[in-house]
């Protein structure tokens, strides 16, 4: 049996999808899954991915839903995932051709059950790192302490134990599109740290229609979902109130956003929300001129 599944979510990307499979024809280890989650797409993604079925280089699993957003992707990915360990790579980027090999070597050489998984490095297509590498002296830490201890910054690749990430599933809210998918990590964080392999798992391309791209539109269209996360964040056992302080800023305006008028009264931190208000007054201000139509 296989032990990974790269899941790829994908809305309306045929003119990009096919840069991430050619990649995954050109694996030198092909003993992966690649599990495709069309979050209804209009385009031609269906019929791409049944060509690439039929030339059977890939194994290919293809799901088609209602159009969720990347969360409820994701929630439908970890729902099918029957792999050992998964790895999201989105549709507008890809790996190198050693990638999944350096996933199952390393894994089979130091992975275990009291860790959730292991993070690599994501690079440009000229090769350069994104963010900062992660340091030599230390093998294994949460996400949460990558960053905010470590102080290692830019985007990296997680590679999850699937049955873990089968837990704490993202909400999904009427009308919108957008929860942020470190709600699961840092719940992950707090049952387990990851291994650390300075390795480039991913090549990313930050396309003009991607979520990343366009955060302050996220915030605006969704509210609710942003205001889970943000309250979630304030839940961490291992945050610093400085931290906690900057996600109830957020929780204030994105709260303000969708017009909920009991948000201190469902805030888990209802002084330090209290507090944050002020400035949650600026921050919703500040999206709603910035977004406007």
């Amino acid at each position: 049996m296989k032990q990974l599944t790269v899941f790829t979510p994908t809305y309306n990307r045929a003119y990009c999808l096919h840069v991430c499979y050619e990649s995954l024809k050109s694996q030198t280890n092909k003993e992966f899954i690649w599990l495709i989650i069309d979050d209804g797409s209009t385009d031609n993604t269906q019929e791409l991915v049944n060509q690439w079925k039929r030339e059977g280089v890939v194994e290919i699993r293809y799901i088609k839903q209602e159009n969720q957003g990347m969360h409820g992707a994701h929630n439908t990915a970890y729902e099918h995932i029957d792999t050992e360990l998964n790895v999201c790579i989105d549709s507008d980027d890809y790996m190198p051709v050693d990638a999944v090999g350096k996933i199952l070597s390393f894994w089979e050489e130091n992975g275990n059950d009291q860790v959730s998984g292991m993070i690599g490095l994501d690079a440009f297509k000229n090769g350069e790192v994104i963010g900062t590498k992660m340091s030599e002296h230390i093998n294994q830490s949460t996400l949460f302490d990558l960053y905010n201890k470590f102080g290692v910054t830019g985007d990296k690749k997680l590679v999850y134990r699937s049955e873990l990430t089968k837990k704490y599933p993202y909400p999904i809210f009427e009308n919108e599109k957008y929860v942020g998918l470190a709600y699961k990590y840092h719940k992950l964080d707090e049952e387990y740290p990851m291994l650390l392999m300075n390795e480039v798992l991913c090549i990313v391309e930050y396309l003009p229609d991607g979520s990343s791209l366009n955060m302050l539109k996220q915030y605006r269209v969704n509210p609710k979902g942003f205001a889970f996360y943000r309250k979630e964040l304030m839940k961490l056992s291992f945050a610093g109130k400085k931290f906690k302080f900057r996600q109830a800023i957020h929780y204030v305006s994105s709260s303000l956003i969708s017009k909920n008028k009991r948000f201190i009264n469902e805030s888990p931190l209802k002084m330090l929300t209290l507090f944050a208000t002020p400035l949650g007054f600026i921050l919703y201000y500040l999206i709603m001129s910035k977004t406007k139509t």
